[in-house]
């Protein structure tokens, strides 16, 4: 997977080492030696990563990557941090500046394209669920935010064979997240399907695979999504990048420094409940695509995806598939004589009624305005005719409370049914039946059912 790269260094020879380096590689190299240049490429040009230099003139690697996560335009944007340095200060800076991982002078290679190939496959997920989010908000299926994205602390489960050492460890994460140790990998798997914001996992184990555990959370859909931080031994780089390699979202070194490891945990609980917001957003988005705000019933678009493929069913000779075409009676006269919030009151309690007295398989549905439909699957007409009776004697056997119960209403229903009728049916000309037996049912004094045979 290739990527647009950022690199940002004020010594030139740095930089052309870099851009050849990454250019060899296939990615699309960008250049700038100052943070105020930097800053103004990120955000015009849209970068996938962002390799900052820390020593710099004038504005340091540090405030640079300050101001790119507090830009909303480029906060997803992942930072890594080129330095000589190498003290636990700057670590833990860098870190608390908002900075993805790191990368020490001079920089091996192996350890630069395993760092940029994970964080270009976590860009890619953010930027997909960011795109379906602004199409959610640009149809207006999105209003604000769906869930929290602050809060501290998070349930982190830690894997280690080393129980003293993982205890010691979690003492230290307690003070700020909710952590637990599991010492079985097996164990582990399972309490992992639970709710968790981070699983860190021993690499170094004797007792299991610390890198085998981490592909099986990868390979498992209930567990895909959990950010995973590796405890690694530097020592070993071909596992720190295999781990990289599987899917691991950040490494550890050990000896495990507190501050390091509390910085480099609420990064990766942050970006979590960020892309879990947004997960939660396109949700919505797709829940109200489907369904009528007014009534919470499904709409026609989801309607119409579901009777589809009953039909084809029926048409295959499957079992039978029918369908109700409600109409209220008179319905401009409630909006005419009362208003249209009176109107939506009707539409809602009489959608209630409606989803209270059909079966769990049935799909009721608003249609549009006043008309409702209810799709019921392997159901002979004989039967539906029955559900739509009862459905018609609930409606008009009780006034509807109305205005805060101040007016009682007296509302009824005209109801058509159909049947599909084997091999060279379609929706439509079932949907068109009933609509028919609609109209006859008003002909003839509204207030009762019609069903129509084929």
């Amino acid at each position: 997977m290739s990527a647009r790269i950022l690199v940002v260094d004020d010594i030139d020879s740095n930089v052309r080492l870099l851009e050849a380096k990454l250019s060899a590689e296939y990615y699309e190299v960008l250049t700038a030696s100052d943070g105020p240049t930097a800053l103004a490429m990120a955000a015009s040009e849209r970068p996938d990563i962002v390799l900052l230099d820390v020593m710099m003139p004038g504005m340091d690697g540090f405030a640079v990557c300050r101001r790119l996560k507090d830009d909303p335009a480029t906060r997803h944007v992942p930072v890594v941090l080129v330095t000589a340095l190498d003290g636990r200060a700057d670590r833990v800076a860098g870190l608390e500046a908002g900075a993805d991982d790191f990368l020490t002078k001079p920089i091996d290679d192996v350890m630069l394209f395993a760092r940029v190939r994970s964080l270009t496959r976590l860009k890619a997920v953010i930027d997909e669920l960011r795109a379906r989010e602004a199409s959610g908000r640009r149809m207006g299926v999105i209003a604000g935010a769906a869930s929290r994205l602050g809060g501290s602390g998070g349930r982190i489960l830690f894997v280690d064979d080393n129980e003293r050492q993982a205890q010691r460890i979690c003492a230290e994460l307690a003070v700020e997240h909710r952590p637990l140790v599991e010492t079985d990998a097996a164990k582990a798997l399972m309490t992992a399907k639970g709710p968790l914001d981070l699983v860190i996992v021993n690499t170094t184990s004797r007792a299991f695979d610390g890198l085998r555990f981490a592909a099986q959370l990868r390979s498992d859909e209930a567990t895909r999504s959990i950010p995973i931080l590796a405890v690694v031994d530097l020592d070993e780089r071909q596992k720190a990048v295999k781990a990289l390699e599987i899917g691991v979202n950040d490494i550890l070194a050990r000896p495990i420094d507190p501050g390091e490891l509390a910085a480099r945990v609420r990064t990766q609980i942050r970006r979590k409940r960020y892309t879990d917001y947004l997960r939660a957003n396109l949700d919505h988005s797709l829940e109200l695509a489907v369904t009528d705000q007014l009534t919470g019933l499904h709409n026609r678009r989801y309607m119409s995806g579901q009777l589809d493929a009953l039909m084809r069913r029926a048409c295959a000779g499957g079992e039978p598939v029918s369908v109700l075409v409600i109409d209220i009676d008179h319905f401009k006269r409630v909006n005419d004589g009362f208003g249209h919030d009176v109107g939506d009151e009707v539409l809602r309690e009489f959608a209630v009624r409606l989803a209270s007295n059909v079966r769990a398989v049935d799909l009721p549905v608003r249609h549009g305005g006043e008309e409702f439909v209810v799709v019921m699957p392997d159901t002979e007409l004989e039967a539906a005719r029955r559900v739509a009776e009862r459905i018609r004697l609930h409606v008009a056997g009780s006034p509807f409370r109305v205005m805060g119960g101040e007016e009682l209403l007296t509302v009824t229903i005209s109801i058509g049914v159909a049947t599909s009728n084997g091999a060279g049916d379609s929706s439509n000309a079932l949907l068109k039946r009933a609509d028919e037996a609609v109209y006859i049912a008003k002909s003839q004094g509204r207030n009762r059912v019609i069903a129509r045979a084929a």
